[in-house]
């Protein structure tokens, strides 16, 4: 996960009026690698384990099965082709960086794509199957319920899997 979205997370549980502070046990090339965000309002702790930060609400129990599927370095998933990922690019209207973009769900498998296509833009991708994929430069790969741990307006776009639910939409709109 990169150090600077750390400064643009906020508390899942209370809210986006609610930052994140960061205590980082192992940082490599600015990207946290072990540590954890803890909220000054609610006092939790989210670990941050192999570059995966875990924002679920306690009581936290093993990752469930997400949307993304494996880790797209060489696969396709069913029913998806690479087009995909130049359609949400233009649906998303960024050009060029810098700037964060966030893929929910099934989209995150897109993150590579859109990095490549899109110069200094970062991609910050929201599904439990993420925890699995290698960390990479320019992805920050995260887990979150019950809302999205965005401040509001902190990044440059959203893509959401129609299939996480019509509260993470309106969380996304935000």
């Amino acid at each position: 996960m990169h150090l600077l979205l750390t400064d643009r997370l906020s508390c899942p549980r209370c809210g986006p009026e609610f930052g994140l502070i960061l205590l980082a046990d192992r940082l490599v090339e600015r990207r946290v690698h072990e540590g954890s965000l803890g909220c000054p309002n609610c006092r939790d702790a989210f670990p941050v384990r192999d570059g995966f930060a875990d924002l679920r609400a306690p009581p936290r129990g093993a990752l469930g099965a997400g949307l993304a599927g494996d880790d797209p370095a060489d696969t396709v998933g069913e029913g998806e082709h690479p087009e995909d990922a130049e359609r949400a690019i233009a649906l998303l209207g960024i050009p060029r960086g810098p700037g964060t973009v966030a893929l929910v769900g099934r989209p995150a498998r897109w993150g590579r794509a859109l990095l490549d296509t899109v110069p200094a833009l970062d991609a910050v991708l929201v599904d439990p199957d993420v925890a699995a994929w290698c960390e990479a430069s320019g992805l920050s790969r995260i887990v979150s319920a019950p809302g999205l741990p965005f401040f509001t307006g902190m990044s440059r776009g959203v893509v959401v899997d129609g299939r996480v639910g019509s509260a993470l939409l309106w969380e996304a709109a935000r």
